[in-house]
């Protein structure tokens, strides 16, 4: 596994206590998927989506190897930030 993906798979791993499990992946596949949930496997992350798609599909497992971004959709206190190892200042701080 390539540096990359498992930085993903780190995150995912180790998602933050203080965070709802939910957002929008975005995919190398130009596709954003709300989803409402997640498990993790060594290869692949399965995700729950909000709604089923348009041919009705209600999770996507996909390589972490296709994960472009994560939008978090939530307020999240930059504590659950710090605490995966993300450091600086942001502007309203």
């Amino acid at each position: 596994m390539d540096e990359y993906s498992q930085g993903w798979k780190d995150f995912f791993g180790n998602w933050p206590g203080d965070m709802p499990r939910r957002g929008v992946l975005v995919t190398s596949f130009d596709e954003q998927i709300l989803f409402t949930g997640f498990l993790t496997s060594a290869s692949f992350l399965l995700i729950e989506r909000r709604a089923p798609d348009s041919v009705g599909g209600r999770m996507v497992m996909l390589p972490y190897d296709k994960i472009s971004a994560l939008k978090v959709t939530e307020v999240v206190k930059l504590k659950a930030f710090r605490a995966i190892g993300f450091e600086g200042a942001l502007t309203h701080e």
